[in-house]
């Protein structure tokens, strides 16, 4: 049983979910194709990344809730 999905999941918990790195890609969440990411993914927020490129947080949290 997954926790909710909110701005402080990590990308790696999202990850977990089927389908979330597809909805991540779409939405040109940067970090998946990112080499240093990949060490840092069990601690980088969804949120903060949004926060960081720009990206509309809502939106991306939305899609991944609907993902379950």
């Amino acid at each position: 049983n997954m926790k909710k999905i909110s701005e402080k999941t990590t990308v790696k918990e999202a990850l977990e979910i089927k389908g979330a790195e597809e909805v991540l890609v779409k939405n040109n969440f940067p970090c998946l194709s990112c080499p240093m990411a990949s060490f840092e993914l069990d601690e980088l927020e969804i949120g903060k990344v949004c926060e960081m490129y720009g990206l509309n947080s809502k939106k991306i949290i939305k899609a991944l809730q609907k993902l379950k």
